[in-house]
């Protein structure tokens, strides 16, 4: 069979073949025995949290291929230790990106996806810049939402080079689309729907008056952007956690 024959082929299978989806309690892995390279997926209920570098092109003109590369090294390195320590599963490294899943849906999953981008603005900003300093600042973006992901794979089979898994989803879409958003001091942006149901640890700072008593402030200020051709309101904070 010539090139032009299989992928005709193999086109042909997959129009006609109808796509199952089966319902999970946990977020998919490649080797996942459910998944195959047919019209399969897994479908799961998660938050979201997307983060992106911000001016990677200009870091990599700027210095040399291996500083780039360290400066990759620590940034991941903080993420996903961060991630992991607050209940994330790590999804889909792409480049100077990253999606991290924090499966269900409850005030508690969608505060401690807060609480991790919360933490990774500290380790970014304070420790991370603080031993960079004679390089470059880390900026970046993050952005938050729930919802239902489908997850399937696409490639070939054979090595572990030819295959990954895809996540499709509003969720993951408008996660990446609020991350766009954020930048500079307002590094981390949220869903309307992840600001409604937070816990107050991630939603107010409880400020102490002394004699007139204790003030809980919203970290978060509202803002509006389009998506889908419709307008969103999502929320963001210039506030972070220490670890």
């Amino acid at each position: 069979m010539t090139l032009k024959e299989d992928i005709i082929k193999k086109a042909k299978e997959i129009e006609s073949e109808t796509f199952q989806v089966e319902e999970v309690s946990y977020v998919p892995t490649i080797s996942n025995s459910k998944l195959t390279f047919g019209c399969k997926g897994l479908e799961f209920e998660a938050t979201v949290l997307y983060i992106d570098m911000r001016g990677s092109t200009a870091i990599l003109n700027t210095h040399r291929k291996r500083v780039v590369a360290k400066i990759h090294m620590l940034y991941y390195h903080a993420i996903v230790k961060i991630a992991k320590a607050t209940g994330g599963e790590i999804r889909s490294f792409n480049g100077d990106s990253l999606l991290v899943f924090y499966q269900g849906t409850t005030k508690q999953s969608l505060s401690n996806a807060v609480k991790a981008a919360m933490q990774m603005k500290y380790a970014i900003k304070t420790l991370l810049n603080d031993n960079l300093k004679n390089y470059t600042d880390i900026d970046f973006g993050i952005g938050i939402d729930d919802g239902k992901i489908l997850a399937t794979k696409v490639g070939v089979g054979g090595t572990d080079e030819t295959k990954d898994l895809i996540w499709i989803g509003n969720a993951v879409n408008k996660s990446t689309k609020i991350s766009d958003n954020c930048e500079s001091n307002h590094n981390i942006g949220i869903s309307e729907f992840v600001y409604n149901n937070l816990l107050d640890d991630v939603k107010y700072h409880v400020k102490d008056n002394g004699y007139f008593g204790k003030e809980k402030i919203d970290m978060w200020e509202r803002y509006s952007f389009t998506y889908n051709g419709k307008n969103e309101i999502y929320f963001k904070t210039n506030y972070y956690w220490t670890i």
